[in-house]
């Protein structure tokens, strides 16, 4: 007889189990029936009220350097979507969403597009200071 103790998976620690009261008791070593995945994943939808999102693997990277202000603001707004509109969505995602609004409007509206006025205001008050400076 060995003095090794039995202990549980990852998959008795993790996930719910359907076994009855009686085989709770049985030694970690026993058969128990284990939930699907289809009913895993209807367990862990009812207890969130959503269904996680499938992950996107994205072929590019960019780094991008925000101004404290600029980071405070894209991080309340997260936390906006995910109080008032339930949207758990994070920083990448938002910003990815960000830069297809602003492309699409640009492609729309050309000239007169959002992203045309902004990079003119900030080209005229950088040559302003140019000019004082």
């Amino acid at each position: 007889m060995t003095r090794r103790v039995s202990l549980p998976g990852a998959s008795e620690l993790f996930f719910r189990t359907t076994a009855t009261s009686e085989s709770s008791t049985e030694s970690y070593g026993g058969s128990t029936e284990k939930a699907t995945p289809a009913q895993r994943g209807s367990e862990e939808e009812s207890a969130t009220g959503r269904r996680a999102a499938p992950r996107k693997k994205h072929d590019s990277k960019i780094t991008v350097y925000l101004s404290s202000e600029q980071l405070l603001a894209l991080e309340q707004a997260r936390l906006g979507l995910r109080g008032t509109h339930g949207l758990a969505v994070d920083r990448g995602r938002l910003v990815r969403e960000a830069v297809a609004v602003m492309l699409e409007d640009f492609e729309a509206n050309g000239e007169d597009s959002v992203l045309v006025r902004r990079l003119r205001i900030e080209d005229s008050e950088h040559g302003a200071e140019a000019q004082l400076g």
